[in-house]
């Protein structure tokens, strides 16, 4: 089934960890001027590349009963965690926000988000489609 697949885990996956990302930027750009604020971001994508390619063979079976075993690539996703940064500092008051490209990051990230969600309206699409023999 679509919904249940490992690509579509790993779509909500990022969706989840825009949204977090979003959270998490738009209080770096609230505490820009903060005296010892230190910025924080979320990792996600790394942890997701780490998960795939730790050496998984490339024989992956198909599973048709939720009791067999897996064999090959997992299908879980990892969870997105939020990151701070400690160590830099930007400015004289040990704040390390700088505004501008926390803006661009956001930029970034909302561009992502959309992508995402035209991804899963256009995985929906598919699958109606298919039900409804179109």
């Amino acid at each position: 089934m679509l919904l249940n697949s490992p690509g579509f885990n790993r779509l909500q996956g990022a969706i989840s960890a825009a949204e977090m990302r979003q959270r998490v930027l738009s209080d770096n750009v609230a505490n820009s001027d903060t005296p010892e604020y230190k910025r924080s971001d979320v990792s996600f994508e790394e942890l997701l590349d780490q998960s795939l390619s730790n050496g998984t063979p490339a024989l992956a079976g198909r599973r048709t009963n939720a009791r067999h075993i897996p064999i090959g690539s997992s299908s879980s996703v990892p969870a997105p965690r939020v990151v701070t940064d400690e160590n830099s500092v930007m400015n004289n008051n040990s704040n390390n926000v700088d505004i501008d490209r926390e803006m661009s990051i956001l930029a970034e990230n909302q561009l992502s988000y959309n992508f995402y969600i035209q991804q899963v309206n256009h995985d929906v699409k598919m699958m109606r489609t298919a039900i409804e023999g179109r």
